[in-house]
């Protein structure tokens, strides 16, 4: 199944990650290898990006913490994943690939509404 494309510009697009938490990818068009390979004015165009993410995250779940990662091992490729974290979640405090420490407990809002936050937000606060 492909994770479902909630916004994009010329530059990037974002996926939602089919998770119990809240968790969206930020992909570059292009397919750099790593950070140091994309022009720095690109690299600043993702961070604002992320930040639009984290702070449209935090505000709409309030979770416990945000994570942010970037492996590319096995997508050898820049993207940046964002995840909501909550203690109630399944893997709490360990990653989300990490061991399963229980069931989930979550009650999340709407994940809609904060789909059209973070475009809406994305779409008037960066440059296209």
């Amino acid at each position: 199944m492909q994770d479902l494309i909630i916004y994009e510009n010329k530059y990037f697009y974002i996926e939602k990650e089919e998770a119990e938490i809240p968790w969206l990818k930020i992909f570059t068009h292009k397919p750099y290898k790593e950070l140091g390979d994309m022009p720095k004015e690109l690299r600043q165009k993702l961070w604002e990006v992320y930040d639009i993410i984290e702070n449209e995250m935090k505000h709409y779940y309030r979770p416990e913490k945000i994570n942010m990662a970037s492996f590319a091992n096995i997508l050898p490729r820049v993207h940046i994943h964002v995840m909501a974290r909550f203690k109630e979640d399944s893997y709490f405090p360990n990653p989300m690939w990490g061991e399963k420490l229980r069931d989930a407990n979550l009650n999340l809002p709407n994940e809609e509404e904060f789909f059209q936050s973070v475009v809406y937000t994305l779409s008037n606060q960066t440059t296209s």
